[in-house]
């Protein structure tokens, strides 16, 4: 895993500052690689590309970058491809190859199948290839947006990289995108291909760009097809989920270097550690954060269970509100701007720790949003179980909903009476799709803090829609297709985000063996009364492997994503900084926002709210970007 970035000239012409924007670029992503930097620029300086390289995968110059093939065309290149080995023998009739890096099994595919080749690579990857002999910049992005990519069109230059904060220097100015900020604000992260950051568009997940002949094209290669299987039994899809998940486990173990995992202390990193020490002795390091000043956010005792059954090395990277203070400009100025929820501070801080150990590290993004272990999931369903008892309609598409199945599992919801008191204030049974926006918008309790005249809500609500209720590849699916569904396409991106640069800000790359297509593929054909019957999140992850996982891991009823004690902080030793934070007169003066509500409410904010980390993450990103805008500017002439 590396950082890339680069530029291309839309239409003809050399670009006078080619070699400074190169240097620019570099040095902003130059955190993502400590083990090697490469540039490139075409003779006319028309074209060029720049390599920041984490070496894992052909450990010799061989396989430096950008690469360039004897055809001419010149890769830039960050991921890994997991099935190089059986590309590699596929191709070698085709090519001769000069190293054993991946990177050259991209060029390789290129050659045999143009653009297509993208439908042949199985990993996580974003990549940009100058095609010399058809004077085309091709650029791509894997199918669930594992690694980023990020693009600015500026006076009739195309320039990308890893990390939208290496285009800042290309800016006019470094602006809000309000339309962006609207759909921030209602779920703390985009949905579309806009940015935070006004004129920076990211490429999407499953999606490739091409600029040639003085255009620019996007287009989707990938899409999931929630195309149902009722023909098979639940013992099959157990028996298909466990043969496909150990094929990924075995690819993503491929490496020239040891590898450890993140143990969070809940099922799915659990699993994907379990299972990578079985595979090979090296892999014995595992990683976790807690919170022991506050017993309630302590999950060491599950990951150490954990480590123990698995035989590994437990470290354990104990997090203080000190820690906080001192490390958040750093997580808000990876992250290029905010996303998710405040797990993305732990989360920094033990790769921070990972990283002392080894280059890379296993996590288990994806099952939550692939096998329902959302507790709103739960909630959702609740209410249209009330809902079918009362009309005497007990079907809604493919998952029967029954008040008797779901009462035993409402035990689940004993921390989430807060949250379910707030989505039940307003709309009750009302559609599904008004009613799970309800669920996943997080500004319900931001009232004066937003000047929401100035924002378009009702844009946001219409493009939840048309996501949420798109029938190309939902089509009339069940309401758990239907929520799995809006989070894998919209929310994971938020979650891998998070996961890439939290790790990549100290060189330690993240693999998420759970986002392999063709397991993904497959349980988008799962019925969801297998996946979650009876309200029983990740079923059929129990089903299949409830015997390899600790029992406590499987039966707990107190898993919280990576729980942050935010409120007991601000409430003792970090009282002031909050108010450190807004009471500043360029914090007063921001559009959108009115400061002294925000300070007015502060204490106010609920456990379960994410008002206070959303707008303390905006004040912070606009303090560290648009507040230092001429640090960016100076970095390059345009």
């Amino acid at each position: 895993m590396c950082g890339i970035a680069g530029f291309v000239v839309v239409k003809s012409g050399p670009y006078v500052h080619a070699a400074a924007s190169l240097r620019a670029m570099s040095s902003l992503i130059a955190h993502r690689g400590p083990d090697g930097l490469g540039d490139w620029t075409s003779a006319d300086t028309s074209v060029g590309f720049v390599h920041r390289r984490l070496a894992i995968i052909d450990l010799s110059p061989g396989g430096a970058q950008p690469m360039q093939a004897p055809n001419g065309t010149v890769i830039t290149y960050n991921g890994e491809i997991y099935n190089y080995v059986e590309l590699r023998k596929a191709l070698s009739a085709h090519w001769t190859f000069r190293s054993t890096s991946d990177t050259e099994v991209i060029l390789a595919a290129y050659d045999k199948w143009g653009e297509d080749c993208v439908t042949h690579l199985r990993g996580m990857f974003a990549f940009a290839l100058w095609d010399a002999r058809n004077r085309k910049l091709f650029a791509a992005r894997d199918r669930f947006g594992i690694k980023p990519f990020y693009y600015t069109v500026q006076q009739g230059r195309l320039f990308f990289a890893s990390e939208a904060k290496a285009l800042l220097p290309f800016l006019p100015d470094i602006k809000t995108d309000s339309s962006a900020l609207a759909e921030y604000l209602t779920f703390q992260y985009t949905i579309g291909e806009k940015t935070l950051f006004e004129g920076v568009s990211t490429l999407l997940p499953g999606h490739c760009l091409a600029v040639s002949g003085g255009d620019i094209k996007v287009g989707r290669y990938w899409d999931v097809q929630y195309e149902v299987d009722f023909d098979h039994s639940p013992r099959y899809f157990e028996a298909k989920f466990k043969e496909l998940l150990l094929d990924s486990m075995d690819i993503h173990l491929r490496a020239d270097v040891p590898i450890g995992g993140y143990v969070s202390g809940g099922m799915d990193s659990s699993l994907v550690a379990l299972l990578a020490s079985r595979h090979d002795h090296r892999n014995r390091d595992a990683f976790h954060g807690r919170f022991l000043e506050h017993p309630g956010y302590d999950e060491s005792r599950y990951a150490r269970e954990v480590a123990e059954l698995a035989e590994m090395s437990l470290h354990i990277s104990d997090i203080t509100a000190q820690d906080f203070r001192n490390h958040i400009h750093d997580v808000i100025y990876h992250l290029d701007f905010p996303v998710a929820g405040p797990g993305s501070f732990p989360q920094f801080m033990v790769s921070a720790l990972a990283a002392k150990h080894l280059k890379v590290v296993l996590g288990g993004q994806g099952g939550d949003e692939l096998l329902g272990g959302y507790a709103r999931y739960l909630v959702a369903y609740f209410e249209q179980s009330i809902k079918a008892a009362m009309d005497g309609t007990y079907r809604h598409g493919n998952y029967v909903v029954t008040i008797e199945s779901i009462v035993p599992n409402l035990g689940l919801l004993r921390e989430y009476r807060p949250m379910i008191k707030e989505f039940w204030r307003e709309g009750l049974f009302d559609d599904i799709d008004q009613r799970y926006f309800r669920l996943v918008d997080r500004s319900t309790d931001m009232v004066g803090e937003v000047n929401w005249s100035s924002l378009d809500k009702p844009r946001v609500f219409e493009a939840f829609r048309a996501i949420f209720n798109n029938q190309d590849n939902v089509r009339k699916e069940a309401y758990f297709d239907k929520m799995t569904h809006f989070d894998f396409k919209c929310l994971l991106p938020a979650l891998l985000q998070v996961e890439d640069r939290m790790s990549m800000a100290h060189g330690l790359e993240s693999r998420v063996p759970l986002l392999d297509h063709p397991l993904v593929e497959f349980l988008a054909t799962v019925p969801a009364d297998v996946k979650f019957k009876g309200g029983q999140m990740k079923q059929l992850m129990k089903m299949a492997y409830g015997d390899v996982l600790p029992k406590s891991v499987v039966e707990r009823r107190d898993k919280m994503g990576f729980p942050v004690p935010l409120k007991e902080w601000f409430g003792g030793p970090l009282k002031g900084f909050v108010s450190e934070v807004f009471d500043q007169q360029r914090a007063r003066r921001r559009d959108y926002f009115n400061t002294d509500v925000v300070l007015e409410n502060f204490e106010g904010a609920s456990q379960f709210s994410r008002k206070t980390w959303g707008l303390l993450s905006l004040e912070l990103w606009h303090q560290r970007f648009h507040d230092r805008q001429s640090e960016f500017k100076a970095m390059v002439k345009n």
